[in-house]
């Protein structure tokens, strides 16, 4: 999902958004010979994400700066700990710091969020997933950042799954479709490699939902003890995804129940950046 190119769209509109026409300081304060050597250093504990994000700020900026990884999208890494070295006119390396930081840190921050989840719900055979709730623009940034803490993507935009929200059947009750009906209906125009999920928020709408042929049922804001029950009835004719208010201390709880996939907004829409540094040294040209 995140290509090189993607990565380099991203990121020269991000660089050209905070320096439209050069760094107005870097040209005042640095000699045009000056060089810097930088260290991409973490603060505190996480899991990385981004690494190639960053590298392509320093990269768009100018070709001739080096980056060289010292640790891999996915990798734990502890406080204090260099995950790149950075080389390279002073100049260009100051003009890209800040966009290289933003993308590492957010995409860090979810990364380590998405871990902790993960960690959380370990042993219980439930799947972490993100949402659609991204930065316009991210998405493909977050989600990857999402697969580096171990979870997985849910559909990716609204072309690239079926599936019925609550306002979706509120549409179908105003109009005195029957919810069954509907869902064999769709279910006849989709493709064979297409999936239908259709979300509920009651345990009396499961059995219509699945006399229609769906491949995911969505449990919406249920109780702990209605997620139990919604898994029994449900027996195995669906993947269940348990959804809303999924935080952190809560997601233990709603993986024992034996929902298959837990879907949690939180991890990218409410994630606090991780707290990253870039320390450099400049000196005279070489």
């Amino acid at each position: 999902m995140l290509t090189t190119a993607h990565i380099d769209r991203v990121v020269a509109a991000a660089l050209a958004e905070d320096a439209p026409w050069g760094d107005a300081t870097g040209e005042a304060f640095l000699p045009a010979d000056a060089h810097a050597a930088a260290q991409l250093t973490a603060r505190e504990a996480g899991v990385l994400a981004g690494i190639d994000v960053a590298g392509a700020a320093f990269r768009l900026t100018d070709p001739s700066i080096q980056v060289t990884a010292r640790a891999a999208d996915g990798d734990s890494f502890t406080a204090g700990q260099v995950l790149a070295e950075i080389e390279g006119p002073a100049r260009a390396v100051l003009q890209a710091e800040r966009i290289a930081l933003n993308f590492a840190q957010r995409m860090s921050g979810i990364a380590t969020l998405t871990r902790a989840f993960v960690d959380a719900v370990e042993g219980t055979g439930a799947r972490i997933t993100d949402t659609r709730k991204t930065t316009p623009g991210l998405r493909a940034l977050e989600r990857h950042a999402v697969r580096c803490g171990g979870g997985v993507n849910h559909r990716f935009s609204l072309s690239d799954g079926v599936m019925a929200k609550d306002n979706h059947l509120a549409v179908l009750r105003s109009q005195g479709l029957d919810l069954t009906e509907a869902i064999r209906t769709a279910r006849e125009r989709l493709g064979h490699m297409t999936r239908l999920e259709v979300e509920v928020d009651r345990i009396d709408q499961i059995e219509p939902v699945l006399a229609g042929g769906v491949d995911v049922i969505m449990l919406d804001n249920f109780s702990l003890a209605d997620l139990e029950r919604g898994v029994e009835i449900v027996g195995g004719r669906a993947i269940v995804e348990a959804s809303g208010n999924v935080t952190l201390e809560t997601v233990g709880d709603i993986a024992r129940t034996g929902v298959d996939v837990i879907s949690s907004g939180a991890l990218t829409h409410s994630v606090r950046s991780l707290d990253l540094g870039l320390d450099a040294t400049v000196s005279a040209a070489r």
